[in-house]
């Protein structure tokens, strides 16, 4: 509702620009503003919020984009699903019933109005039907009916020119060709498209008064245009004039708006103006560059809007209440043995103790890239550039956002942060990338569908305390760093989690060719690439202990792949 209202009262904006431009181009030819009038019709149909999502489209290159994939969460020995602070229920009040009733007076009246206007064009096309073709030499065709309704055009695509039984008799010839080139002019404009056009406007806006009012002044501009073309072809306003009176005495108006007559809009006024005989003005160059720059604006501006969003970070008003960033003195409590340790490996179990319940977020021994990870939601693979101090140096974080905030909702207060207090300017890249396909191997898959190997936990409840007898929760994973490799345990997940563990480890994106999609435990046990190249363990690598323990292999490919790149970054002072 909120949606349809903003676009409605653009909508009345829109229109009122449009008259007051119409009041300034009072003296021009009525084309012109018969043409404002038409764009404010079609403004009903073409709302702001479409310019403004395509200007949003467009970013310029500094702006940040949050990666898809999921972000890993660290923990020193057990990882959980991450889940939102349990809230307690409240009495949620009773919908309003108003947007309901809305809808159904409005729903009513498009199928009255479109049966109206069904009922009344099948009228029409009847007496077409049931005409006479006249030869007038005319590009279009001419029929004369028997029904008592003034000369019109009928149609869109083949247009019809339809005249009363008797008409010729009743007119003289000046004042009949002057007629008949009145509708031809409808015919040349297209005025019948245009009229059905507004149509279909006011049957979907009948609720919004301002439709049927700009429809009496199309209509009343399109008749004069029309009379003013007549006049410079014909150059007889006394035979004009009188033609149109004898119509008007002689024959009922058209029953649609859309079979452009002759007789329609004040007829009082138009007369004065055909007897007055004043020529129109043409747009002199100040008026032209008036009207396109109004359409260029009604245009742009939405537009540059949709950019601005795009552009300003939507972080902008999201920060923590209260946030403190310091450079971590103390060594690691995990200990790599003999030996360097992979980044990746270390990124789970360095020892980051990491919290974010209750609307705090907290972490110790962090790296700026991490940091960075989690608040653009990307993997460590996906993130390129920036200084060397960015993975050596660790921090203390510590922030408190209002309202119990979840993870989700601090993320862009964590971006906020870190443009902040580390001066962080990124931008991203799409670019081919190394990467790997997960798939059976040869011999069939080897995982199995877990079934009461685990304890189902309600996300929306803090999590049980811990009981050695009682079976793991499921979606929980435990990692092992092992003097020889690593150990990994999982319990009750989906392979989509598995191929994030694995993505971390082997730094590349994986895509899921398995196929499999029920739940399933994992052990799994290998040795790094550094312990097998310094001869610490002869135990399998990744690639074969994914193999041989869960009948799944890794085969290389590639795709494109988004990155972040790290343009600039501060080291951030004290506080």
């Amino acid at each position: 509702m909120n949606s349809i209202a903003d676009h409605l009262w653009q909508s009345t904006l829109f229109a009122g620009v449009v008259w007051l431009l119409t009041l300034v181009l009072r003296k021009n030819h009525a084309r012109v503003r018969h043409a404002l009038w038409l764009a404010a019709s079609i403004k009903f149909l073409v709302p702001f919020s479409l310019f403004i999502a395509l200007g949003s489209q467009f970013q310029w290159r500094t702006t940040p984009t949050v990666a898809r994939s999921n972000v890993y969460v660290v923990m020193d020995q057990v990882s959980q699903p991450f889940t939102a602070p349990a809230i307690a229920a409240t009495a949620q009040p009773l919908p309003s019933p108003f947007p309901a009733i809305l809808s159904s007076i409005w729903a009513c009246g498009v199928i009255g109005i479109t049966c109206a206007w069904w009922v009344r064009w099948r009228r029409i096309r009847a007496a077409v039907r049931a005409g006479k073709p006249v030869n007038l030499e005319l590009p279009i065709r001419a029929i004369s009916s028997p029904t008592l309704w003034e000369p019109g055009v009928f149609g869109i695509f083949r247009p019809v020119l339809l005249l009363p039984e008797g008409i010729f008799e009743r007119l003289t010839p000046a004042q009949l060709n002057a007629v008949v080139a009145h509708e031809l002019c409808h015919v040349r404009h297209r005025d019948n498209l245009i009229a059905t056009t507004h149509m279909f406007v006011e049957t979907v806006f009948w609720l919004h008064p301002l439709v049927w009012w700009i429809g009496k002044r199309m209509v009343e501009e399109r008749e004069r245009a029309c009379d003013e073309v007549v006049l410079r072809l014909f150059g007889e306003p006394k035979a004009y004039a009188e033609g149109i009176l004898n119509v008007c005495k002689l024959y009922v108006q058209s029953p649609l708006t859309c079979v452009s007559g002759v007789t329609g809009a004040n007829l009082k006024k138009r007369l004065e103006t055909i007897m007055t005989h004043r020529a129109a003005l043409g747009l002199n160059l100040g008026k032209k560059m008036a009207l396109a720059v109004a359409a260029l604006a009604a245009l742009a501006l939405p537009i540059v809007v949709g950019m601005m969003h795009a552009q300003s970070p939507a972080t902008a008003a999201a920060k923590f209440e209260v946030a403190s960033i310091k450079l971590n003195t103390r060594s690691s409590p995990v200990d790599p043995g003999n030996g360097p340790v992979s980044i990746i490996t270390l990124n789970f179990l360095r020892g980051i103790a990491y919290s974010s319940r209750g609307g705090r977020f907290n972490m110790e021994r962090v790296p700026l890239t991490f940091l960075i990870e989690l608040a653009y939601n990307v993997k460590d693979a996906q993130l390129l550039g920036g200084p060397s101090w960015a993975t050596s140096d660790r921090y203390e974080v510590s922030a408190k956002a209002e309202d119990n905030a979840t993870f989700e909702q601090m993320r862009p207060m964590l971006r906020s942060l870190l443009a902040d207090r580390f001066k962080l300017e990124l931008h991203r890249e799409t670019k081919e990338a190394p990467a790997y396909e997960l798939a059976a191997a040869r011999g069939g898959l080897k995982i199995i569908a877990s079934k009461e190997s685990c304890t189902t936990v309600d996300p929306n409840s803090p999590p049980p305390p811990p009981n050695p007898k009682s079976p793991p929760p499921c979606g929980s994973v435990r990692r092992a760093l092992l003097r020889s490799g690593e150990r990994i345990e999982a319990f009750g997940i989906s392979m989509p989690k598995l191929i994030e563990m694995l993505s971390d480890t082997v730094g590349r994106t994986i895509l899921d060719k398995t196929g499999f999609t029920e739940m399933f435990d994992v052990h799994l046990e290998f040795a790094t690439d550094e312990a097998i190249s310094n001869g610490l363990s002869a135990g399998p690598s990744i690639f074969a202990a994914l193999q041989e323990q869960l009948g799944l292999r890794l085969e290389s490919a590639k795709r494109p792949g988004e990155f972040l790149v790290i343009d600039h970054a501060e080291r951030p002072s004290e506080n």
